[in-house]
């Protein structure tokens, strides 16, 4: 037990199960070990938590729970701590080599670790083995099995415009165009005109409800109710394959084939970041309470017990994380492992939520998906900064 000054950190999270529980039991364990240290946590909604600039949250709190396209502001602003300048190399040489797909990578920019990937996620697929049964279908395989399926009102899936965009970028790089490969735009236009056509016909089976659906309310609408069978693609949530959780258990797993091709979904997953504004003896707190979040011992200990979803490739791979998430780690490693990285300059945000609204409105009204992509495509030349 290490005895510390009087210190209080203040630290914001987003609003869910998984990403408040854990912290709230890894800030009581820490300051039972640290005498002195108060760390409090609040949280706020997941579309602030896509949304709300960093550099404001940086201002009001010592500990940022962060999604990774923010580091390319914060490697030309000075709103984070560079963690690599503070924490011990080996450490850092560890968490590289156990991070969870590009978890870890992702965080850093500009020559600087920005946060630590304490968790770690890609959309992955979701169903009811109990509704498989009672309906007598199988999981779809291809995207012709998923659209018969939804047309069969058996179909959910997240399609608010953050979402919506995921799902294009992943249909995108299944016909062959990876996003943001060029400065000239962000798909080829041919390739992008096709992924936004069908994700819109899949919406249109599934049902338009689905465009006001994050995946937090594709799972709570699969495991409250009775008439969802399987989401095709949703950031993971382990949470919902828990029995003391979920009064009926999803099973999660890999994505379908398009053309024969798997689909590579976008990464997603936190970090834990701390805030320049945080100095002196709070800063060599907050920086220690960081890594013993990130340690392999918390992440596969008490970060995941909590309802954490950890980012640490050890907790994906111990038995006893599967064994309380009905197998979810196990199953879903390998499309996180292939998940794509999306990109992080400075000024992608801003570009993300606009293009989310272009893809919604596309989806929702319909109308000529070449003049969508060219939309999109124009807004990727003007915030790229080196257009």
């Amino acid at each position: 037990m290490t005895r510390s000054p009087g210190v209080t950190l203040s630290g914001i999270t987003w609003d869910h199960s998984r990403g408040l529980l854990p912290l709230l039991a890894t800030a009581q364990r820490f300051e039972e070990l640290h005498p002195g240290v108060t760390i409090t946590w609040g949280k706020r909604s997941l579309q602030a938590f896509a949304d709300a600039p960093i550099e404001d949250l940086a201002q009001r709190f010592d500990l940022l729970i962060v999604d990774h396209p923010f580091v390319g502001f914060a490697g030309k602003h000075p709103t984070l701590v560079p963690l690599d300048q503070h924490l011990p190399a080996p450490f850092l040489a560890d968490q590289a080599a156990n991070s969870v797909g590009a978890s870890h990578a992702s965080y850093a920019d500009n020559g600087h670790q920005w946060a630590l990937a304490v968790d770690a996620a890609a959309p992955v697929s979701a169903h009811r083995p109990d509704l498989l049964e009672r309906f007598q279908v199988e999981l779809p395989r291809t995207w012709e099995d998923l659209v018969a399926l939804a047309q069969r009102g058996l179909v959910v899936l997240p399609a608010i415009p953050v979402d919506a965009l995921m799902h294009t970028y992943m249909l995108c790089i299944a016909l062959g165009s990876e996003p943001g490969g060029s400065p000239d735009g962000l798909v080829d236009p041919g390739v992008g005109a096709t992924a936004l056509a069908m994700l819109r016909e899949l919406v249109f089976a599934a049902g338009l409800e689905n465009l006001q659906r994050n995946p937090i309310r594709v799972y709570e609408a699969m495991v409250g109710g009775d008439g969802h069978v399987y989401c095709p693609f949703a950031y993971g949530y382990s949470n919902y394959a828990r029995p003391s959780y979920a009064r009926a258990p999803l099973r999660f797993g890999g994505l379908i084939d398009v053309g024969g091709r798997r689909l590579r979904s976008a990464l997603g997953g936190t970090g834990l970041a701390i805030s320049r504004g945080c100095r002196g003896e709070a800063l060599d707190i907050a920086l220690a309470y960081a890594a013993f979040v990130a340690s392999p011992e918390c992440q596969r200990g008490l970060y995941v017990e909590s309802g954490g979803q950890p980012g640490h490739r050890t907790a994906w791979l111990d038995p006893e994380a599967d064994r309380h998430t009905g197998d979810f780690f196990r199953r879903t490693l390998p499309t996180v492992d292939e998940a794509y990285l999306r990109p992080r300059f400075d000024g992608y945000i801003p570009f993300q939520d606009e293009a989310g609204e272009i893809v919604h409105a596309y989806l929702r009204d319909g109308g000529d998906s070449a003049a969508a992509v060219a939309n999109l495509n124009e807004l990727y030349r003007e915030a790229r900064p080196d257009a």
